[in-house]
């Protein structure tokens, strides 16, 4: 499901952003920041922009600074998404999406966590910013004004985890937020800022839980 949400607040992106830096990972170029010497990892999917957008290279920093070696692949191979039109973002998106499908992403997934473990990573944390497959614990953040996962459908999932015992979950409908708050915010906005270091802050504080 794709909507006009997808492709708002397209970020300015920049492939010389963030601490770490750029290398091939299962023949993928990767941003990868924190000690590659650590043994958790952490896998974060970008949204239809791509690895070059600031803001998501920031929240794998910040991830990193926390203990994680953390890797962004470049899972669009040099073609994320970039709207023809500003004022009709969608046309050409289906196009687009048809070109860079996401279950072949989640393969080459597998193969970048192969290739960590093949390192000594022990154990391996995956974040998805509007896109990502996850099994095992889980949070869910949503977001309160979002046309394609709007809060009733936030809840539908939470419903579906509920039933499924053994798994441990977290789900929150975020308020006064709109899809892809997460990493698409304008950091000159102190109250988006806020919104996402607050979300920011829930998925590190998973990420150390359950991967440590």
């Amino acid at each position: 499901m794709s909507g006009a949400q997808c492709c708002s607040n397209p970020p300015v992106l920049d492939p010389s952003c963030g601490a770490g830096h750029v290398q091939k990972l299962a023949g993928l170029d990767t941003y990868v920041t924190g000690s590659p010497d650590s043994k958790l990892a952490i896998l974060l999917v970008s949204d239809v922009f791509g690895y070059d957008a600031p803001n998501l290279r920031y929240l794998a920093d910040k991830a990193a600074a926390t203990g994680f070696f953390v890797v962004v692949p470049d899972f669009w191979h040099g073609d994320p998404y970039v709207p023809k039109n500003a004022e009709r973002p969608l046309e050409g998106f289906d196009v687009w999406l048809k070109d860079h499908r996401t279950d072949k992403a989640a393969l080459e997934a597998r193969s970048v966590i192969e290739i960590l473990k093949s390192k000594g990573v022990s154990s391996v944390g995956a974040a998805g910013c509007c896109l990502g497959e996850v099994k095992g614990p889980i949070t869910i953040l949503g977001a309160e004004i979002d046309e394609i996962s709007p809060p009733e459908l936030i809840k539908q999932f939470e419903a579906v985890l509920a039933g499924k015992s053994g798994v441990e979950f977290f789900v929150k409908v975020c308020p006064k937020v709109a899809h892809g708050w997460t990493i698409r915010y304008d950091v000159g906005d102190e109250e988006a800022v806020k919104n996402a270091e607050e979300a920011h802050q829930i998925l590190l504080e998973w990420f150390c839980k359950h991967v440590k």
